[in-house]
């Protein structure tokens, strides 16, 4: 079954180029003209990834990205022509996996595309500390199910996208090792873009939020350590 991509953008002729293009390289596309609208679509269909405007009538971007994680850890990559800072964090802290700045080349949307779909399939990774006999790895109140990929902290469901879950993968494969930033990029999003390592401090304060701060150590200057 081809992959559904759900796309939610308010430009008719950009929606329509998007939607051939996606098509083209035999992605399954549902399209949506308002943040509502595409809400809607995502609640009644299944999708195995979103694309989503900033500026959206009825509801934007932003608020969407909100909405959806509230139920869903589902791919989700912003695409926007506001390319500002502050404009990229916003989008990041509601919860989106990825931000690209319109115009944007084909070449690298669609491998961007192939990341976020990749990461979101075939997410472990090795860990240096032996897992227990069901394959998990326990620290303190937290536990990394390897095989069946759950976390649960006190013995609660941890819900994690994508992309905070390879970093997870990432901080308990090596506790007690100084992970750099740069280092991260190229693991966690391993499309080799060397972009503004915020994205980075974004996401562990994500995680953070979800399983603790006292899990994750700051290394000023370096990166970060997870604690064994």
């Amino acid at each position: 079954m081809s992959v559904h991509i759900l796309l939610v953008e308010d430009d008719a002729t950009i929606r329509r180029s998007l939607t051939l293009v996606l098509e083209r390289y035999g992605y399954r596309t549902s399209a949506a003209g308002d943040g509502l609208t595409g809400l809607e679509m995502f609640r009644a269909g299944t999708h195995d990834l979103l694309m989503v405007d900033v500026m959206l009538p009825h509801l934007d971007g932003i608020g969407l990205c909100r909405r959806i994680r509230e139920s869903s850890q589902v791919p989700l990559l912003i695409l926007s022509a506001r390319g500002e800072a502050t404009d990229v964090v916003a989008g990041l802290e509601a919860g989106a996996d990825d931000y690209v700045v319109k115009p944007v080349d084909t070449a690298e949307l669609l491998a961007r595309i192939r990341t976020l779909l990749r990461r979101a399939s075939y997410p472990a990774t090795a860990a240096s500390k032996a897992p227990d006999e069901q394959g998990r790895l326990v620290f303190r109140d937290l536990s990394v199910d390897l095989r069946g990929l759950e976390v649960r902290k006190g013995g609660e469901p941890v819900a994690l996208t994508p992309t905070e879950l390879r970093l997870l993968l990432e901080f308990v494969a090596a506790p007690g090792v100084v992970l750099q930033r740069q280092s991260l990029l190229r693991t966690v999003w391993d499309y080799g873009w060397e972009g503004d390592t915020r994205v980075v401090d974004l996401a562990v304060q994500r995680l953070r939020r979800k399983i603790g701060a006292e899990h994750i150590d700051t290394v000023r200057g370096f990166g970060y350590r997870f604690r064994r």
